[in-house]
């Protein structure tokens, strides 16, 4: 069933309907025009851009180009939106192949049938270099399966279709979601990136939505998940691939609430049970999702996350003949601020933590850290140019030899926006 439910595509925009303004999510100036272009401009020092350890650390100085092209159109039931970036970083100390080259495209259809029924389709795809934009929208960087960052164009895709239904009595909502990422890592041969990480990931999730007063609304929830690995390349040892190819059960229940129109949170708890297909093995791990958004100025906001669950890996060694490491099981924290300084001043400082323990192999019961902060600060120097500057700090500590590095980013640059 696995292997036929691999070859379903998405197939997502389409669309729909004529006339004035359903635009979800939008902000006004978003509203006001259906489409936008940008261009940032960037100076940058970066110690150790290929994230290796100690001595094998390389330094660079460079420059970042990154155009950028919005487009959202709205309809009386129908939203539309697309928008496309691409980077070029160019690395003085490189003497060949010196410019890496990215792309980010990313759509969104949202239709509302009637005031009962909604549609939401998504899709993102992205070919990059860097961990943190490899792993799939809204998650943490180790949901990319490295926490290293990987020359080539590396492929990562993911598509979500969600479909939301208010029940009889009126308080009752079921949401039905499919959502997909693909990975393929250009990277080939024994021991490669593809041996460890290209996939296909799918997931069913099922939740019901219980209104127990205005502010709260109640969540019963099931998915099952999928991981099958699609490389012929050789693990470790003899092994293959598609020996971590797993399926997951989870169950869980939870809370939305929003404690003042400024102040939201919410909360999944639960257990998710995962059965390896080829070597027999079986797991229990927790399962737990919490968010907390405050908007306590103006231009300001805090937002807080965790996440438990299991994670792929690039860590695949195993003992001899004996199993290769399979997964990880994963706890991820992230925190963001945005903040408005002054009228035309802005900060903000990104933080993500995670820790993750490997299942078998030779990293069995072994353990890795990884920090991730980011500092920015904005100046308006008009409504259509702005200054900026920023710092980013890298750190993985692993249990495993010469894995673990650190990293220090520094950038100036200029963005105009139109």
């Amino acid at each position: 069933m696995k292997k036929i439910i691999t070859s379903v595509s998405l197939v997502a925009l389409g669309a729909a309907s004529v006339q004035a303004a359903y635009a979800p999510g939008l902000s006004s100036a978003e509203r006001q025009k259906p489409w936008s272009v940008s261009a940032t401009l960037r100076g940058f020092y970066d110690d150790n851009y290929v994230t290796l350890w100690r001595d094998k650390k390389r330094e660079s100085f460079g420059f970042e180009v990154s155009p950028s092209f919005a487009l959202n159109l709205t309809r009386d039931q129908t939203y539309v939106g697309l928008n496309y970036t691409y980077g070029m970083k160019f690395f003085e100390d490189r003497s060949k192949s010196r410019a890496d080259h990215s792309h980010q495209a990313n759509a969104k259809l949202s239709h509302a049938f009637t005031p009962r029924y909604k549609l939401d389709v998504s899709d993102s795809f992205v070919v990059a270099q860097e961990p943190e934009i490899l792993a799939p929208p809204g998650m943490a960087t180790v949901t990319a399966g490295s926490p290293l960052r990987t020359d080539g164009n590396n492929i990562r895709n993911s598509a979500k279709v969600t479909l939301g239904a208010w029940l009889m009595p009126d308080d009752l909502q079921a949401v039905a979601e499919y959502s997909n990422n693909m990975f393929d890592f250009e990277q080939t041969g024994k021991q490669s990136k593809s041996a460890f990480l290209d996939r296909v990931e799918h997931q069913f999730s099922l939740n019901m939505r219980w209104t127990l007063v205005p502010e709260t609304v109640g969540v019963l929830g099931y998915q099952y998940g999928i991981i099958d690995y699609t490389s012929k390349d050789e693990l470790a040892n003899k092994h293959t691939p598609d020996e971590r190819d797993n399926t997951s059960h989870y169950v869980f229940v939870g809370a939305d609430h929003q404690f003042t129109k400024q102040l939201n949170a919410l909360a999944r708890v639960g257990l998710q049970y995962t059965e390896y297909d080829t070597v027999n093995k079986s797991s229990v791990n927790p399962y737990a999702e919490g968010n907390i958004t405050w908007t306590y100025n103006p231009g300001s906001s805090i937002n807080l996350g965790l996440r438990h669950s299991r994670s792929q890996t690039d860590v695949a060694d195993s003992i001899g003949t004996g199993t290769p490491t399979l997964d990880a099981e994963t706890t991820a924290a992230f925190v963001s601020l945005n903040h408005k300084i002054a009228s035309k001043l802005n900060g903000s400082i990104l933080g993500q933590f995670s820790q993750s323990a490997f299942e078998l192999g030779k990293a069995d019961n072994l353990a890795e850290n990884m920090l991730l902060v980011g500092v920015n600060l904005s100046y308006e120097i008009n409504k259509f140019l702005s200054a900026e500057a920023g710092y980013n700090f890298d750190r993985l500590d692993s249990d495993l030899d010469q894995r673990s590095f650190t990293r220090n980013r520094v950038y100036v640059g200029i963005r105009g926006s139109y």
